[in-house]
Protein backbone atom coordinates (compact mmCIF):
# COMPACT_ATOMS: atom_id res chain seq x y z
CA UNK A 1 0.00 0.00 0.00
CA UNK A 2 1.43 3.17 -1.02
CA UNK A 3 1.35 6.54 1.28
CA UNK A 4 -1.48 8.25 -0.71
CA UNK A 5 -3.76 5.94 0.35
CA UNK A 6 -3.14 5.62 4.04
CA UNK A 7 -3.41 9.35 3.91
CA UNK A 8 -6.10 10.38 6.37
CA UNK A 9 -7.31 13.84 5.26
CA UNK A 10 -7.61 16.46 8.42
CA UNK A 11 -7.73 19.65 6.83
CA UNK A 12 -9.23 20.70 3.22
CA UNK A 13 -10.38 23.91 2.11
CA UNK A 14 -10.86 26.94 -0.14
CA UNK A 15 -9.54 30.38 0.49
CA UNK A 16 -12.53 32.47 2.19
CA UNK A 17 -14.21 35.06 -0.34
CA UNK A 18 -16.10 37.31 1.33
CA UNK A 19 -14.18 37.12 5.04
CA UNK A 20 -11.09 37.56 3.48
CA UNK A 21 -11.96 41.02 2.35
CA UNK A 22 -15.23 41.98 4.08
CA UNK A 23 -14.93 45.90 2.87
CA UNK A 24 -14.26 45.44 -0.59
CA UNK A 25 -17.50 42.72 -0.61
CA UNK A 26 -20.09 45.39 1.34
CA UNK A 27 -18.64 47.70 -1.55
CA UNK A 28 -19.35 45.52 -4.43
CA UNK A 29 -22.93 44.45 -2.73
CA UNK A 30 -23.58 48.85 -2.13
CA UNK A 31 -22.91 49.55 -5.70
CA UNK A 32 -25.76 48.22 -7.55
CA UNK A 33 -27.74 48.62 -4.15
CA UNK A 34 -27.54 52.71 -4.42
CA UNK A 35 -27.46 52.51 -8.27
CA UNK A 36 -31.01 50.95 -7.35
CA UNK A 37 -32.24 53.48 -4.64
CA UNK A 38 -30.80 56.35 -7.16
CA UNK A 39 -33.04 54.97 -10.27
CA UNK A 40 -36.05 54.48 -7.94
CA UNK A 41 -35.69 58.25 -6.71
CA UNK A 42 -35.08 59.21 -10.06
CA UNK A 43 -38.41 57.66 -11.59
CA UNK A 44 -40.17 59.38 -8.58
CA UNK A 45 -39.07 62.07 -9.79
CA UNK A 46 -40.21 61.81 -13.21
CA UNK A 47 -43.78 61.05 -12.31
CA UNK A 48 -44.02 63.55 -9.76
CA UNK A 49 -44.62 66.21 -12.47
CA UNK A 50 -46.09 66.45 -15.53
CA UNK A 51 -46.95 69.08 -17.86
CA UNK A 52 -50.63 68.92 -19.34
CA UNK A 53 -51.44 71.69 -22.17
CA UNK A 54 -55.01 71.81 -23.13
CA UNK A 55 -57.01 74.34 -25.42
CA UNK A 56 -56.90 77.10 -23.16
CA UNK A 57 -54.67 76.22 -19.87
CA UNK A 58 -50.98 75.00 -19.70
CA UNK A 59 -50.87 73.02 -15.86
CA UNK A 60 -47.99 71.75 -14.76
CA UNK A 61 -48.72 69.35 -11.74
CA UNK A 62 -45.82 67.79 -9.05
CA UNK A 63 -45.69 65.69 -6.43
CA UNK A 64 -46.74 62.29 -5.46
CA UNK A 65 -48.39 62.41 -1.67
CA UNK A 66 -48.92 66.23 -1.19
CA UNK A 67 -49.58 67.80 -4.66
CA UNK A 68 -48.98 71.09 -6.24
CA UNK A 69 -50.27 73.07 -9.60
CA UNK A 70 -49.14 75.58 -11.47
CA UNK A 71 -51.57 76.83 -14.25
CA UNK A 72 -51.22 79.53 -17.19
CA UNK A 73 -53.90 80.77 -19.54
CA UNK A 74 -52.98 80.06 -22.94
CA UNK A 75 -54.17 84.01 -23.75
CA UNK A 76 -51.54 84.98 -20.88
CA UNK A 77 -48.20 83.68 -22.40
CA UNK A 78 -45.69 85.73 -24.20
CA UNK A 79 -42.34 83.40 -24.27
CA UNK A 80 -41.98 79.50 -25.03
CA UNK A 81 -38.26 78.64 -24.31
CA UNK A 82 -37.01 75.14 -25.22
CA UNK A 83 -33.11 74.19 -25.25
CA UNK A 84 -31.37 70.68 -25.73
CA UNK A 85 -28.08 69.89 -24.89
CA UNK A 86 -26.52 67.78 -27.42
CA UNK A 87 -27.17 64.49 -26.13
CA UNK A 88 -30.95 65.86 -25.08
CA UNK A 89 -31.34 66.67 -29.24
CA UNK A 90 -29.97 62.57 -29.65
CA UNK A 91 -32.91 61.52 -27.56
CA UNK A 92 -35.30 63.81 -28.11
CA UNK A 93 -35.86 65.60 -24.99
CA UNK A 94 -35.04 69.11 -23.74
CA UNK A 95 -35.76 71.80 -21.61
CA UNK A 96 -39.05 73.78 -21.38
CA UNK A 97 -39.73 77.29 -20.06
CA UNK A 98 -43.12 79.09 -20.17
CA UNK A 99 -43.19 82.69 -19.49
CA UNK A 100 -46.27 85.40 -18.91
CA UNK A 101 -47.05 88.95 -18.96
CA UNK A 102 -47.59 89.16 -15.19
CA UNK A 103 -44.73 87.66 -14.22
CA UNK A 104 -40.72 88.66 -14.81
CA UNK A 105 -39.47 85.02 -14.95
CA UNK A 106 -40.33 81.95 -16.14
CA UNK A 107 -43.44 80.36 -14.59
CA UNK A 108 -43.21 76.74 -15.32
CA UNK A 109 -39.98 75.45 -16.07
CA UNK A 110 -39.50 71.53 -16.96
CA UNK A 111 -36.39 69.91 -17.88
CA UNK A 112 -36.36 66.13 -19.36
CA UNK A 113 -39.61 66.99 -21.70
CA UNK A 114 -40.29 64.56 -24.79
CA UNK A 115 -40.15 66.51 -28.00
CA UNK A 116 -39.91 70.09 -26.16
CA UNK A 117 -39.67 71.56 -30.07
CA UNK A 118 -43.25 70.08 -31.12
CA UNK A 119 -44.89 71.06 -27.33
CA UNK A 120 -43.52 74.57 -28.39
CA UNK A 121 -45.06 74.63 -31.77
CA UNK A 122 -48.30 73.21 -29.81
CA UNK A 123 -48.36 75.96 -27.34
CA UNK A 124 -47.51 78.54 -29.97
CA UNK A 125 -50.53 77.66 -32.11
CA UNK A 126 -52.91 77.54 -29.58
CA UNK A 127 -51.75 81.36 -28.79
CA UNK A 128 -52.31 81.98 -32.52
CA UNK A 129 -55.66 80.29 -32.66
CA UNK A 130 -56.34 82.47 -29.31
CA UNK A 131 -55.39 85.89 -30.99
CA UNK A 132 -57.59 85.11 -33.56
CA UNK A 133 -60.64 84.27 -31.75
CA UNK A 134 -59.96 87.46 -29.99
Amino acid sequence: MSDVETDEILYEENPAMFRNNPFFFILLVLIPVIGWIWLLYWWMQCLSSKLTVTNTRIIHRTGLLSKAENEVRIRHVRNVQTRQSFFQRMMNTGYIGISTAGQSGVEIAMNGMPDPDGVQELINSRIEDQDIGD
